[in-house]
Parts: structure tokens; C-alpha cells; sequence
């Protein structure tokens, strides 16, 4: 049985170990709190500016470089995750998303090429000898021209044919416990499902000026979108899933203090009876 002064130590640091972990569980609280009013602002945003788009696209013709549908050789995956850990596997899952794309098109005879968001993307694919930008540093004080350097980066890369599609991986918030991994194409940008199929519900839109200047215009700022949209997802997501791995951090120290705290009375308890056997044994023997 491990002495006193050890077993006392050890629930001391054990102490302070959960002090800190109930710390950071506030201030990712505080810190999601202003996230996630961000996330849940920009997504209908995001998601309505994808929607014309792809409804717009079908009136703009084929001659759209961003448009150009091409058979697939090369893919670019944009893999965005955080820059710090202690977000339990909020980052392995989109690492883990990732390889499973990559290892799928390396399969197929595809050439894959990566640019990762966030230090631990970068630290993930760092020995692979994919990654062809990374960007780091910047996931906890990102701004639009964060997202718009990323992707004329990429569509610079699709223009000059260099990679014939473009994906972006990163996690999706879905709740506070639950943040989903998920990858969507990028490049090209496709016309709706709805108006391909010749649907009679499609809207017919009027242009003024013509298709392809808006189209110009529009389509590099929808790339701007969909890659700042992803960044604000995944930054909820990280303090979400650092408040929740902080909490269950904070439940394994109380745990561990107590089953400590059992260990050390239970040791105490046979110290104190060593000390009394010997006193008795002392007594007895001065008897004799």
C-alpha cells in the first residue's frame, strides 16, 4: 500500500488538475456563446447565397472557368480544423473524414493534394507529403479576407487546371454534445439538381446585365462564402467540443479524488493500527 505523504500528493495534484480543466470549461462557455450567435447568423446566409447560386448558374452558360465540368484526375481537399487540442476528437474526425476521402480517390487512380486550415490539420498531414498550403495560425482571429485569400488560392488552382474538383472538409455544428464531419464539393460549382432535371417548379430568372458578368462577379464571392461559412463551423464547434471535453474532465478528477481519498484513509487507518499493535506489543512485553 503506497504511503500517506504519496497518496496525499497525488489527490493535491489531481485538485489543481481539475481547477484548471473547470476553468477552461468557462471559458470555452463564454467563448462559445459569441461563436455560436455568429454561426447561427451567417448559415442561413451561407446556405440561401448557395441556393441562388446554383439556381442562377443554369441561365450563365458553360463558358464560366469556375463552371468548366472536366473529367476528374486531380482533387484538392480543404481540410479545415482547429489550431489548439483539448476538444476531445473534434479534430480526429475531421482528419479521419479526410483520409477516408483521400484514401477513396487514391483508389480510383486520383491524384489528391491538400491545403489545410488550422494547426492540427497541418500536424496531421505533415508526413504525408500532400499538403500544398497551409494555413495556420488563424482559426482564433479569422476574418473574411482569411476565407477570400484561401479561395482564389484554390480556384487559382482550378482555373489553371491544375486540380479538376475542389472539396472542403470540415465539422458541421449540429449541438453542443454532437459536431459532424462532413465534405462538400466546392469546384466546380454545379447548377441545381432541380433546374438540370428541367423542373416545371425552377424559376426563370431575367438578367440585367447579362448572366456572365453577374455570373463574374458572383461566383468568386460564393466561394469567399462557402469557405468563411466552413471556418465559422468549425470554430463553434471547437469550443463546444472543448466544453464538453473539459466537463468530462472535470467529472474524471472528482472520480479519481475520491477513489484517492479511499486509498488514503484506508492507509491511514492501517498506519494508525501498526502504531497501536506496537504499542500493545510494548505493554505486554514490559508485563513479562
Amino acid at each position: 500500500m503506497p504511503g500517506l505523504k504519496d497518496v496525499k500528493n497525488k489527490i493535491e495534484g489531481v485538485s489543481k488538475t481539475s481547477q484548471i480543466t473547470k476553468a477552461m470549461n468557462m471559458v470555452a462557455s463564454a467563448k462559445l456563446r459569441g461563436a455560436q450567435e455568429r454561426m447561427e447568423n451567417f448559415r442561413p446566409y451561407a446556405e440561401k447565397f448557395d441556393e441562388a447560386i446554383k439556381d442562377l448558374s443554369t441561365g450563365a452558360g458553360d463558358n464560366q472557368p469556375l463552371m468548366e465540368v472536366r473529367d476528374v484526375e486531380s482533387v484538392e481537399l480543404i481540410v479545415v480544423t482547429s489550431d489548439r487540442g483539448l476538444c476531445g476528437s473534434f479534430n480526429a474526425n475531421i482528419v479521419a473524414k479526410a483520409q477516408k476521402l483521400i484514401d477513396q480517390f487514391e483508389a480510383e487512380g486520383k491524384k489528391v493534394s491538400v491545403v489545410t486550415v488550422g494547426n492540427k490539420a497541418t500536424q496531421a498531414f505533415r508526413r504525408s507529403g500532400k499538403i500544398r498550403e497551409s494555413y495556420t495560425d488563424l482559426m482564433g482571429s479569422f476574418q473574411m479576407y482569411n476565407a477570400r485569400e484561401i479561395s482564389q488560392n484554390v480556384s487559382n488552382q482550378f482555373c489553371s487546371y491544375q486540380t479538376d474538383e475542389v472539396r472542403i472538409v470540415y465539422a458541421r455544428f449540429v449541438s453542443l454534445a454532437k459536431q459532424q464531419a462532413i465534405a462538400t464539393t466546392l469546384l466546380p460549382i454545379k447548377p441545381s439538381e432541380q433546374e438540370k432535371a428541367g423542373d416545371s417548379a425552377a424559376v426563370d430568372y431575367i438578367y440585367e446585365p447579362s448572366p456572365d458578368l453577374i455570373m463574374e462577379s458572383l461566383l468568386p464571392l460564393h466561394l469567399n462564402v462557402q469557405v468563411y461559412h466552413a471556418m465559422i463551423e468549425v470554430a463553434a464547434g471547437e469550443h463546444a467540443a472543448r466544453m464538453t471535453a473539459m466537463d468530462n474532465a472535470t467529472k474524471a478528477c472528482g472520480d479519481i479524488i475520491k477513489d484517492l481519498t479511499q486509498l488514503y484513509n484506508k492507509a491511514r487507518q492501517a498506519a494508525i493500527t501498526g502504531d497501536l499493535m506496537d504499542i500493545v506489543g510494548g505493554a505486554e512485553a514490559l508485563k513479562g
